[in-house]
């Protein structure tokens, strides 16, 4: 299986996302408040959803791998 744009734009959300929360686990940061500031809390949310919908993406994307 070829992975096409939408695919790897999902991917590296998925490892922003990870990165995101394994500084949060260890170090107690949390990059995407730490860039968009705490007055942008708005778009940090709209970010954590984009990522989250991301995650949802490879559990689909995972099931298409296994079928090819």
């Amino acid at each position: 299986m070829k992975l096409d744009l939408f695919d790897w734009l999902a991917l590296i959300l998925v490892v922003i996302g990870a990165i995101n929360w394994g500084l949060l686990g260890l170090l107690n940061v949390d990059l995407v408040a730490l860039i968009f500031g705490g007055q942008m809390e708005f778009v940090s949310k709209v970010i954590y959803s984009i990522i989250g919908l991301a995650g949802a993406y490879m559990i689909y994307m995972l099931t298409k791998l296994k079928r090819a």
